[in-house]
């Protein structure tokens, strides 16, 4: 496993239904990451599709692997660079079974998938009407470290990358397609994620305008105590890079020992309250 690496934040805007043309910026901006020394780049939440494509989403969605994803692995393996992004998955028991869900691919092939376990289905959102919840810890074992996927909404349930910390992962990547109005939030919950389980934490969100929603961009990598490693702009597309080092856990866990001090019974009166909600 290596200690320190470089990761790239591709904050791009999609072209709505357009897989073919959305796959290939997905390249350019591969190569892109490559050139900054980036060992992994990240996309934003169903950069594939784009975000707001309504029942279209039940023709372009596919299986994972599937054909999409099959590209991308040659793509991984020809730069030389690992991948996450996000697409809408087909199940493969059903035929209209749909998952949001965020792929980690690298040059060695198919690593893993994690399915959003939050569906955002109020005001604006309606994810719940095409998407069923995923169930499972997305932490995946990489040339890389062990590294934790969630998505968007995701970040409002300290729980989730509670769990991801848990499952060994040092660097949790939240994809994202939040909209301006949310900006905000994301930008505090973003950091509290980070601190609380002292891990690196990659968030890299959707921009430009789809169907009347205004993406902000403002894709992030924070350090474990906090700490604003790299910035994109807002409301463009954007490409940075940002260094994770791993041996800056260990002094900030030490001062701030949040997992040695977890209560584990904590979580079963958590569990029995939400039930009784």
């Amino acid at each position: 496993m290596k200690e320190k690496f470089n990761i790239a934040l591709a904050q791009i805007s999609c072209r709505r239904g357009d897989k073919k043309a959305n796959l290939q910026k997905i390249k350019e901006y591969m190569k892109k990451a490559k050139e900054q020394n980036a060992e992994l780049v990240v996309f934003p939440e169903l950069s594939l599709t784009g975000y707001t494509v309504r029942d279209e989403i039940y023709e372009l969605a596919e299986k994972i692997p599937g054909q999409s994803t099959s590209l991308i692995e040659k793509l991984a393996k020809e730069i030389g660079i690992y991948i996450i992004f996000g697409m809408p998955e087909l199940s493969e028991k059903t035929e209209a079974t749909l998952y949001n869900s965020a792929v980690l691919i690298g040059p060695e092939g198919f690593i893993g998938k994690y399915r959003k376990m939050y569906l955002p289905t109020h005001s604006v959102f309606e994810e719940k009407r095409y998407f069923r919840p995923g169930y499972d810890a997305g932490a995946f074992e990489t040339e890389l470290g062990k590294i934790g996927l969630i998505i968007c909404y995701d970040i409002f349930f300290p729980e989730v990358s509670r769990l991801m910390r848990l499952e060994g992962a040092k660097l949790i990547v939240c994809i994202s397609a939040s909209p301006a109005v949310r900006r905000t939030y994301f930008e505090t919950l973003t950091t509290a994620r980070a601190i609380e389980n002292t891990t690196f934490l990659a968030y890299v969100n959707l921009v430009g305008v789809e169907d009347g929603l205004q993406f902000w961009g403002g894709s992030r990598l924070i350090s474990p105590n906090g700490t604003l490693i790299a910035k994109a702009k807002y409301d463009e597309e954007d490409i940075i890079a940002g260094e994770v080092n791993y041996a800056d856990i260990r002094p900030v866990e030490t001062f701030v020992p949040v997992l040695r001090d977890l209560r584990p019974e904590i979580f079963e009166q958590l569990k029995t309250k939400a039930e009784n909600l």
